[in-house]
């Protein structure tokens, strides 16, 4: 099925919108793209976002479609060579672990959101354990073996946030996950996941971090200083 204008709305830094133009490459649709700032959202953006939230994607100047994971599904029925596996089993099962993927982002918030100490160890704690769950189903080179699939598109912008965060974690959340360490280096070097974010993405990513005002605003900080001294 064919259509002839396809415009995402987005965010330079929301992963949804990264977990979005990831298909978008790998499927090569044409598309428009355009930018709001979610900070001050203008009422065109609100009149079309039932959620007030990206990514959004219009199709052909009418319908718009919310939440990625749809957005997702829809691009990939729209064109040919599916990104889901043939099997309906199969198929539910990435979909049940599209959501960890998504639960995982909503930790990652947490964590960089963290006013205190006690919160910021707990959300820690949470992704670390739900990366060495995730450890498991991975297959290699990509989640489910060697074709790339959505949930690899899911999980491109989760593994994105920590060669950002890395540096100023106290404790490494992918210890004793070799799977997943391939599995995140596979997909840095996927050129539709390295095309998802602009040139200045770590740049804009760290300075928003910086400005939580959060327990890891301070350890950026601190650890910026210390090293700028050394």
């Amino acid at each position: 099925m064919h259509y002839a204008k396809l415009v995402l709305v987005s965010h330079t830094l929301c992963p949804y919108v990264q977990r979005s133009v990831i298909t978008l490459n790998e499927k090569q649709i044409a598309h428009e793209r355009i930018y709001v700032d979610l900070g001050n959202k203008p009422d065109w953006f609100l009149a079309m976002s039932p959620l007030g939230k990206v990514p959004l994607l219009q199709v052909d100047d009418g319908p718009v479609l919310f939440e990625s994971a749809v957005i997702c599904e829809f691009l990939d029925e729209i064109t040919p060579d599916s990104l889901h596996p043939v099997d309906p089993l199969v198929k539910a099962r990435h979909r049940a672990w599209i959501e960890f993927g998504s639960q995982l982002l909503n930790d990652i918030a947490k964590l960089y959101n963290a006013p205190l100490d006690a919160a910021f160890l707990d959300s820690l704690k949470v992704i670390r354990d739900k990366m060495r769950r995730l450890e498991n189903e991975v297959r290699g080179p990509f989640f489910a073996g060697a074709r790339f699939s959505i949930v690899d598109a899911t999980y491109g912008p989760v593994f994105r946030y920590f060669d950002t965060l890395d540096r100023y974690l106290p404790l490494d959340v992918f210890e004793h996950c070799p799977h997943l360490q391939r599995w995140r280096a596979q997909l840095a070097e996927r050129p539709s996941v390295k095309a998802a974010v602009s040139p200045d993405y770590p740049q804009l990513l760290k300075d928003f971090l910086l400005h939580r005002g959060s327990i890891l605003s301070r350890r950026m900080a601190l650890t910026d200083m210390t090293a700028a001294t050394a």
